[in-house]
């Protein structure tokens, strides 16, 4: 009968884009408010403060004295599923819920340090969040069989050095050590199986691994910044334990067998490589009032062929096949110096999804997405300031058409996810 649902497991580290991830694939851009009023356009090349160096640690160069910045993003997610002609699994004919919200909402919070280590060297050290997202669909949604909880999240830090070679060229590089966190639940089917009771299927793990950062700055003219930075990819192996619960009666055995499950709880591990990142930055000042800035960035999806899981008791390594794209993001923005106090910040940005017309899960139901965003900074006193920033992620409608081996056991999900982000980020960044 069902040999899939061991297939869950790889889903451990991609979840449901549908979560607090705002960027396409699991990606989170929210680093710091400072770029958020702008969609993070100019990303790798805006040294306002220390959190710059995420996206480029050759930003450091650009600062004075020693500095830090500390915010919060709060990121709210509305991911509805419109039901079209989805089917029913066996034992559960009322399942059929309409405009079902797997969404969820989450604070990813950022820390940033910059410290001069003579005239022309900076040392930075960042505390972020660069992957994450979370959804919990309701486990009687007609869904419920393929995906019900998804919580992944990496936590990076990040050393740089940033040397200014001249007026006009700086180079910045940096090591991040990084712990990936992911659980997932999803209900397993027991009606098919002498009356069973449905059980749920949980399974949680981490890993850290190391990657590194580089990145460039030009400034062509004293009006006129190019910026280049690249953040590598991070290959994790994820160590961790699932347990089934809830199989009940005569039945329970065979369940757990024909699910794929030699024990109900067990341990297994999963690979996976992060995608590198990599950005084209340009800003321009047009005059003591306005300034225009730029972005293009590219990301390697297409890493993640594949997901992989092998077991601890020599069970048959399960593989879920994926074929994702790399992605494109544009992005353009604006600032407008109000007075000497306060600025203004416009942004508008086009993310590209990697998951392909036909590949598409509720786990990751993702879809090309445009990015509203506008923001405010207020110098506090001449050594500190504050950010705001305020974004409105709108996608396209996804389709949905997902089955499994066994469609009479998980039934069949046809439909459309309609999906919108939030995002409120606020920072205070001062020198001491």
């Amino acid at each position: 009968m069902l040999k899939t649902s061991m297939k869950l497991l790889p889903l451990l580290v991609l979840g449901a884009v549908s979560g607090t991830a705002s960027a396409a694939g699991f990606q989170l851009l929210e680093q710091n408010a400072t770029g958020l009023g702008n969609a993070y356009a100019g990303s790798a090349v805006t040294s306002e403060n220390a959190s710059g160096q995420y996206f480029n640690a050759a930003n450091l160069a650009d600062l004075e004295g020693r500095q830090f910045s500390a915010g919060v993003n709060y990121i709210e997610l509305e991911s509805t599923f419109n039901n079209s002609a989805s089917t029913n699994p066996a034992g559960h004919p009322n399942l059929g819920k309409n405009g079902v919200n797997g969404g969820d909402a989450a604070f990813v919070p950022n820390f940033y340090l910059a410290l001069p280590l003579s005239k022309d060297l900076t040392f930075g050290f960042g505390l972020n969040a660069p992957f994450g997202m979370r959804t919990a669909w309701s486990k009687d949604w007609i869904g419920q069989y393929y995906a019900t909880i998804t919580d992944v999240k990496a936590m990076n830090f990040n050393a740089n050095l940033a040397y200014k070679v001249n007026d006009q060229f700086s180079i910045g590089g940096g090591i991040n050590y990084q712990k990936f966190d992911a659980q997932i639940e999803t209900a397993l089917n027991g009606a098919p199986f002498a009356g069973s009771r449905d059980a749920n299927f949980a399974v949680a793990g981490d890993s850290w691994a190391w990657g590194y950062n580089l990145g460039v700055i030009f400034k062509p003219s004293a009006a006129t910044k190019v910026g280049v930075s690249y953040r590598s990819a991070v290959k994790h192996e994820l160590e961790g334990k699932y347990s089934v619960s809830g199989f009940t009666g005569p039945g329970a055995g065979v369940a757990l067998a024909t699910y794929g499950f030699t024990a109900a709880t067990g341990n297994g591990k999963v690979n996976i490589k992060l995608p590198d990142t990599f950005i084209i930055s340009a800003t321009h000042q047009l005059n003591n009032k306005w300034e225009l800035l730029g972005d293009i960035s590219r990301t390697s999806w297409s890493d993640v062929p594949e997901l992989r899981v092998q077991f601890s008791n020599g069970s048959a390594d399960k593989v879920s096949k994926y074929d994702w794209r790399d992605t494109w993001r544009v992005a353009m923005g604006a600032n407008y110096q109000v007075t000497d106090a306060w600025k203004l910040r416009l942004g508008l940005a086009f993310d590209q999804s990697p998951v392909k017309e036909g590949l598409r899960t509720p786990r990751l139901p993702d879809q090309d997405r445009v990015w509203y965003t506008i923001g405010a900074q207020y110098k506090l006193n001449k050594g500190s300031n504050l950010d705001v920033g305020y974004a409105y992620v709108k996608a396209k409608s996804a389709h949905a058409n997902e089955t499994s081996a066994s469609p009479a056991v998980t039934g069949r999900l046809v439909g459309d996810y309609d999906s919108s982000v939030q995002v409120l980020g606020v920072q205070y960044s001062m020198n001491f």
